[in-house]
């Protein structure tokens, strides 16, 4: 049987911790047309955040762990 392949552009999106969990970056476009965004929102948007459960199930199967 081949070798599975880990599939590079979900790789450059996330980040394993050492225990295991996924973590993601936020989807709100930081640097683009900032003036109209609230600077609570922008500080938010550059914290990361985990994967829900179900996400991260699917997205270890793509990546092959």
């Amino acid at each position: 049987m081949n070798k599975m392949k880990t599939r590079k552009s979900i790789m450059k999106r996330l980040k394993i911790t050492s225990k295991g969990k996924m973590l993601r970056r936020h989807q709100l476009g930081v640097g683009h047309l900032k003036s109209n965004k609230s600077k609570s929102a922008l500080n938010r948007q550059k914290k990361t955040s985990e994967f829900f459960k179900g996400e991260a199930k699917n997205l270890r199967k793509l990546i092959g762990l």
